[in-house]
């Protein structure tokens, strides 16, 4: 096992070992490497970033999502029973205005 998790290292990361061994100039196999290894760094850091935001995210949508729904509610209620928000606010309304 210890062997293997070697080789898989060297494959990565070692120039001599990688396929970047093909390569034959050895500033440009170093300027690969480092290009991949920003690439990488880059990803990781922006899926461990967007995982950790996710939460704030959907709570953010979920509270948008029901002030919509709460919003077309209170229209739909405006325009098919508006008495819903007169009743027992000691007022009475008659269908004409005040």
């Amino acid at each position: 096992m210890t062997k293997m998790i070697v080789y898989c290292w060297k494959y990565v990361f070692d120039h001599e070992v990688s396929p970047l061994r093909h390569i034959p100039d050895v500033a440009t196999r170093h300027m690969i490497l480092q290009i991949l290894a920003w690439m990488w760094a880059t990803a990781f850091s922006l899926a461990i970033g967007s995982y950790t935001v996710l939460a704030v995210s959907v709570v953010g949508h979920t509270v948008l999502i029901a002030a919509i729904a709460v919003t077309v509610a209170t229209y739909l209620t405006a325009a098919t029973d508006p008495r819903v928000f007169t009743s027992g606010l000691g007022r009475r309304w008659d269908g004409e205005h005040v």
